[in-house]
């Protein structure tokens, strides 16, 4: 006899109490994530920081914090959380604003590695983003100072302390050194 597991919804989720953790839905399944170290806060505010003053000085949509959810699946309910996220304005005209979780994926999806994930894990993610919609994920690994851009159709680039990191089409114009991430 096999175990069943309680599946939650969307729904569910966004009306949760705060208990200090985030949680993710990954098909129904409510996937616990414990508080970012101090490293993985400040690499993802930093990139976080970059894209929103870049962005925001251009009037080329918003960018989005790590307890933003984007809900990219239904019955079961897939519910993810970059550590920041791009909406290109477009997007938002055409969707307005919510106090819901987003409907879809940001065209631009980060994901700071933790010391405890894996190399697989963010690729899987990463190619996830990018199946339900997202025009580009950056992941940012801290402990080997890279940054590996995904794009639909690519292959993945990885930067390093010597190469710029850049928005192509999705967040046009967006450049700074790797270097900048990370210091």
């Amino acid at each position: 006899m096999s175990a069943t597991t309680q599946l939650f919804t969307a729904e569910q989720l966004l009306h949760m109490p705060d208990d200090g953790y985030r949680y993710e839905l990954v098909e129904g399944v409510l996937i616990k994530m414990s508080p970012a170290g101090f490293d993985h806060g400040d690499v993802a505010l930093t990139i976080g920081g970059l894209l929103w003053q870049y962005v925001r000085a251009n009037k080329l949509g918003r960018v989005l914090a790590a307890e933003t959810g984007f809900k990219l699946a239904s019955d079961p309910d897939t519910v993810l959380a970059p550590d920041a996220a791009f909406i290109r304005q477009e997007e938002i005209d055409r969707v307005g604003r919510t106090k819901k979780f987003w409907p879809g994926a940001p065209d631009l999806a980060v994901e700071v590695m933790s010391p405890e994930d894996t190399l697989r894990k963010t690729e899987e993610k990463a190619k996830a983003w990018l199946a339900h919609g997202a025009r580009m994920v950056w992941v940012v690994n801290p402990k080997q100072r890279t940054v590996s851009v995904y794009r639909p159709g690519k292959d993945v680039a990885v930067l390093t302390d010597t190469d710029a990191l850049e928005g192509h089409e999705v967040v046009p114009g967006f450049r700074c050194d790797v270097k900048e991430i990370f210091s």
